[in-house]
């Protein structure tokens, strides 16, 4: 991959936060001067760190941050995974991405329980169907402007689709912007049940599937705001006080290392007061930290939302 490909979705939209996407594993050493600058800003992690991982659900241990559920909607904590010794996306062929999806509804299917499900391809689904998901926001979509010219949605609807379990509480999305997104999610704000079905997913699926991990990064993505831990823990929560002075929320949210984002994510706008909150920092800090570290902060917004 050249450096005009790490670099030309940011060419291509001035107005993006990060814009430079990664084609592989050895992209984070061949293009080092572009991106360990922007892996130390957005994560505070230099080039001597080294990232660690702990998915240890016991060592969690956080309360339900709105018993009442008065203001959180819903939690989903979701992490990117990518296939060993296969391209990251925007370098990924016609071929290998098929060859990712083969091998990756493989061992969907092998899950069982409350993980157990069915796998849609996208080229298959009906308008109505796709719409649905959408609008339920449990369905990636074309037309990314900030993918479309990183070359993710190269090809598209081919071997892209979801997979997700009766309840929706569980749910994969295959070669999006990166080759797994691995979702738990559920009404209400239980954080510790949210992770520990994730956890339990993970540990599922690595019996089957090997990700591409970095002693020094963690767990390889496309996009460098990703790396290490690749997770976003969030929240959708409804905050009609602190709605009246967006600044003010997002001050206490980033004290916390929280960011925020509209009711549909990034360059999104809030609806109905609601806000989509999640950590930031996803390298040099674990997952528990994380999930502890967004537990804190939404008690923590709580509180000032009610003072007001």
């Amino acid at each position: 991959m050249r450096l005009e490909h790490v670099i030309a979705s940011g060419l291509a939209n001035p107005d993006s936060a990060v814009g430079v996407y990664a084609g592989d594993e050895e992209s984070y050493a061949l293009f080092a001067p572009p991106f360990d600058p922007i892996i130390a800003d957005y994560h505070g992690f230099g080039p001597g760190g080294r990232h660690e991982s702990d998915l240890e659900v016991a060592r969690l241990n956080v309360p339900n941050p709105d018993p009442a559920g008065r203001h959180v909607v819903s939690t989903r904590i979701r992490v990117a995974r990518n296939l060993c010794c296969f391209p990251l996306g925007p370098a990924l062929s016609k071929r290998e991405r098929r060859i990712v999806e083969a091998t990756v509804v493989r061992a969907l299917a092998s899950l069982s329980g409350d993980l157990a499900g069915n796998y849609y391809p996208l080229y298959e689904m009906d308008p109505a169907t796709k719409e649905r998901l959408i609008a339920d926001h449990f369905l990636f979509k074309e037309g990314d402007r900030f993918l479309e010219a990183a070359g993710l949605n190269r090809d598209w609807p081919d071997a892209r689709g979801i997979f997700h379990n009766p309840s929706k509480t569980f749910l994969v999305w295959v070669n999006e912007e990166d080759q797994l997104r691995i979702i738990s999610m559920e009404p209400g704000a239980e954080l510790q049940r949210v992770f520990a079905r994730l956890a339990r997913a993970l540990a599922e699926l690595e019996r089957r599937l090997t990700f591409a991990y970095s002693e020094r990064l963690g767990y390889l993505t496309s996009c460098p705001t990703n790396l290490g831990t690749a997770m976003r823990a969030s929240v959708h929560i409804r905050l009609p006080g602190l709605a009246a002075d967006e600044a003010r929320l997002k001050a206490l949210a980033a004290k916390h290392g929280l960011q925020v984002r509209g009711t549909h994510g990034e360059h999104s706008q809030s609806e109905g007061a609601v806000y989509d909150v999640s950590n930031k920092r996803r390298l040099g800090i674990t997952e528990v930290e994380a999930v502890r570290q967004l537990a804190e902060g939404v008690a923590a917004l709580i509180a000032a939302e009610q003072r007001i």
